[in-house]
């Protein structure tokens, strides 16, 4: 089984590596659902190496629908992380409708393939109103892999969603579940025939916060250990 970890920092990265791990989804602001981590960020686990970083390409909050200006500036972030040692991105474009935005997707992932990335379509996918028509459009686009919950709050909660994708996209895309999974739950999930299991590296550091900054993190070695131990990474 392939793993990805979701982390945002340097310590998340050394975990993925110390556990063998596959790739990161590199973000920042977690807690707002992964935002566009930073150039330095990226470069410093380059420099670590071991694991794929996937950049996350997504830099405002509060949902997925992108202007023209939004767009051009989704490019360039993808020019960049690719030079500071990414070697896949995630993003997704949906309109007012909730539906996938297919000339934006075709213009970043046209964009990426260029710079020699890989393309996942994030959980944008969950928000969508038809899953089955917005799969087969995700592959006529040419994703690599999507990351889905099966439009549920959790995976686990998804997966008879996530089984039915898994056949319909008949390896011609990647199905990566994600969203709540731990070791309670992992086996199951890849019963379902997913391509990846897709798992945050943290949880909350309450040692010290500050009020109205945001939340800090802390790796969560025993979650990632427990998991690939129990499933042996690919």
């Amino acid at each position: 089984m392939t793993f990805e970890i979701c982390g945002d920092s340097t310590e998340s990265y050394t975990l993925a590596k110390q556990f063998g791990v596959k790739r990161i989804e590199l973000c920042s602001a977690l807690s707002a659902g992964g935002l566009t981590p930073s150039i330095g960020l990226i470069e410093r686990c380059s420099e670590i190496g071991g694991v794929e970083i996937h950049a996350m390409i997504r830099h405002i909050e509060g949902g997925f629908v992108y202007s023209n200006d939004d767009i051009e500036i989704m490019k360039k972030d993808i020019s960049y992380v690719r030079k500071a040692g990414a070697t896949g991105v995630v993003f997704g474009c949906l309109n007012s409708e909730n539906e996938i935005e297919k000339e934006q997707n075709k213009q970043l992932l046209s964009h990426a393939k260029n710079l020699g990335l890989e393309v996942t379509f994030h959980r944008a996918f969950d928000f969508c109103n038809n899953p089955k028509t917005s799969l087969d459009l995700l592959i006529e686009i040419g994703f690599d892999r999507l990351l889905t919950s099966g439009q549920e709050s959790t995976a686990i909660e998804g997966i008879s969603m996530i089984r039915k994708l898994v056949i319909q996209a008949n390896r011609k895309i990647e199905i990566m579940a994600g969203s709540g999974v731990n070791i309670s739950n992992a086996k199951e999930l890849t019963s379902a025939g997913v391509d990846a299991l897709h798992f945050t590296s943290h949880t909350v550091n309450s040692e010290k916060q500050y009020p109205g900054m945001g939340i800090k993190n802390s790796p969560n070695l025993k979650k990632i250990e427990a998991i690939t131990s129990t499933i042996k990474p690919a």
